[in-house]
């Protein structure tokens, strides 16, 4: 059996590890079951859970047995981790939804038959019906506060205040990991780096409390070459549903990728052989954006299917000077101007937002860059250009 590990780490996913030594040798030598937990805060995963699907299919394809843990009960509580506030909490209804939404969506990336198929929990069935005092003299009696407190999910929240609600998270969190190893054998659990207390927490527990091995590992952070979390735009999160976010607007996110960040995601995004990404990576001028269209290529059609990455494929072409089709906004016959024309097709929020857009030099209608706020509509089709990123073709009706 080939080692995982291995194969993580060349693509650059793993970032911290215990029992290092010990972990590699049993990767090696048998299947292990394995979990990654995901929040369902929303009704959709993102770009950032994306990353965390491949690992797993990276896990999964080399014999390991993934483990989705759905967090329907911790969501009552919320992770602090990384954040200054404090999560708004979610009814029992609305945690359902999302976790029915999340399995629709991992169904496309993990295989759920076979000797090591997939299973899904949700920690709800555990965590909802505990009793307080049993928990704290089981399991809270193997956590130190002193040591809690030195934990970096916690420092960014000391200043502000940290609700005792949240302090919990962490207890929950290492309970989850013990649960899982008692009922599935679960010996390993993965996760971002901004998890690492909390999934160290887990490890040491299983260790204290069940006297046997368990392992943690975190992958780095799925970041810019400025330091920044990918996965965002101005309109906000980069969904994996397209009712959220469309393929085309999918497609484009990854197209304008930085040169610096390309050959990063390329190995920890996709499944391309190392060689041919070297390959595609090795030139810093303008062969790069072949790199950044298979970029978007191959994570389009991993998210949408490959008729749909077409689809984006062909519009992207033809928003930038090639043949394919762009997307159509309808606007009705009484839209007179072009900044009527964006506000209708929702290309702004308002007037005022268009005609800042057009003193920007942001707006063009096919080659013309538009100057003229009161610049009528030239025609009862024409594309519209709206900075960089936006391409779309106005049809008025």
């Amino acid at each position: 059996m080939a080692n995982v590990m291995d194969t993580l780490r060349a693509r650059g996913f793993v970032k911290q590890t215990v029992y290092e030594e010990d972990l590699y040798e049993l990767l090696g030598s048998q299947s292990v079951p394995f979990y990654i937990g995901f929040d369902p805060t929303a009704d959709s995963l993102h770009v950032g859970h994306f990353m965390q699907l491949i690992a797993m299919k990276h896990m999964q394809d080399a014999g390991h047995k993934p483990i989705i843990l759905i967090g329907g009960g911790t969501a009552m509580i919320g992770d602090p981790s990384g954040r200054t506030d404090m999560r708004s909490m979610m009814t029992k209804e609305t945690i359902a939804h999302h976790v029915e939404c999340f399995k629709e969506q991992m169904s496309k990336f993990i295989s759920f038959e076979g000797e090591n198929g997939a299973i899904i929990v949700n920690n709800a069935d555990w965590l909802l019906n505990l009793n307080y005092v049993d928990f704290l003299r089981d399991i809270g009696v193997h956590f130190s506060v002193n040591k809690m407190l030195t934990a970096e999910c916690f420092k960014a929240r000391m200043e502000r205040g940290l609700s005792f609600l949240e302090f919990n998270y962490m207890l929950m969190q290492g309970y989850d990991f013990l649960v899982l190893y008692q009922k599935y054998g679960c010996q390993l659990e993965l996760g971002g780096d901004d998890q690492w207390s909390n999934i160290l927490a887990g490890a040491d527990l299983i260790r204290r409390k069940e006297q046997k091995p368990a392992y943690a590992m975190t992958f780095t952070l799925l970041t810019t070459s400025e330091g920044k979390k990918m996965g965002k735009t101005a309109k906000g999160a980069v969904w994996l549903d397209e009712k959220k976010t469309t393929p085309y607007e999918f497609y484009q996110y990854w197209r304008n990728t930085n040169d610096a960040d390309v050959a990063k995601c390329l190995k920890l995004l996709t499944f391309l052989p190392l060689e041919e990404i070297e390959e595609l990576t090795k030139y810093q001028d303008e062969r790069m954006n072949k790199a950044k269209e298979v970029l978007a290529y191959e994570l389009t059609k991993m998210v949408h299917g490959v008729e749909k990455a077409n689809e984006a494929q062909s519009q992207a072409k033809a928003a930038f000077g090639g043949e394919g089709d762009l997307p159509s906004v309808s606007v009705s016959a009484q839209t007179a101007t072009v900044v009527d024309a964006m506000v209708e097709a929702k290309l702004c929020k308002s007037k005022g937002e268009a005609r800042r857009l057009i003193e920007q030099g942001g707006v063009s209608v096919g080659d013309e860059k538009v100057t003229d706020f009161n610049m009528a509509i030239p025609a009862k089709e024409f594309v519209l250009h709206k900075g960089k990123k936006v391409h779309v073709r106005i049809v008025v009706e």
